[in-house]
């Protein structure tokens, strides 16, 4: 069991997101996480002021987690090649931590704790699209359809709601072949 004087706000988002891998977004609730560090909930709120503010800690820390794993996988990539990783990777992503993916904000640049991390996932979407020449509108416009086709797939596919036979991964090469074709077509 943690000391209270030990506690600390990463370390209470730490038991969230622990929380979070195996039960859930929905099990996320202060007095579980008070359980996980040992102390009583009224001591978590030294550290967040509400279940809303555990809520945008752990997307936080889901949004940083995501970009760092992404960023890894573009580096040194441009075109084609660095898009398909990205959208390959963030599947990949979804698919390991499926539970924790869906802590993640849905609109982290209008949240106050979030709006940093946002826009550095932001700027890899757009670095990644940069070599097709895309700008201002049309990149973001190119950036939101890859949030879309990876986001609608992978969540989806993370909640089981594909029932047919055929195989998933030529679905999903079929949609990023469609998308690449889109890009060149654009630039």
């Amino acid at each position: 069991m943690a000391v209270r004087s030990r506690l600390t706000t990463a370390k209470v988002v730490d038991a969230a997101l622990e929380l979070v891998d195996e039960q859930g977004i929905d099990a996320l609730t202060l007095a579980a996480v008070a359980a996980r560090t040992g102390v009583a909930t009224p001591s978590l709120y030294k550290h967040v002021a509400s279940l809303g503010d555990l809520r945008a800690h752990v997307g936080l820390r889901v949004m940083e987690h995501m970009t760092a794993w992404l960023t890894e996988t573009v580096v040194g990539r441009s075109g084609d090649e660095a898009v398909s990783a990205l959208v390959h990777a963030y599947r990949a992503y979804v698919q390991k931590h499926p539970k924790r993916y869906a802590a993640a904000p849905m609109d982290p640049l209008h949240d106050e704790l979030q709006r940093a991390a946002g826009l550095k996932f932001m700027e890899l979407v757009l670095a990644t699209l940069r070599s097709y020449g895309l700008e201002g509108s049309d990149a973001v416009h190119a950036a939101r359809r890859l949030r879309v086709i990876v986001h609608g797939f992978a969540s989806i596919e993370s909640s089981g709601g594909f029932g047919l036979p055929e195989d998933l991964d030529e679905t999903y090469d079929q949609l990023v072949r469609m998308y690449l074709d889109d890009l060149r077509g654009q630039s």
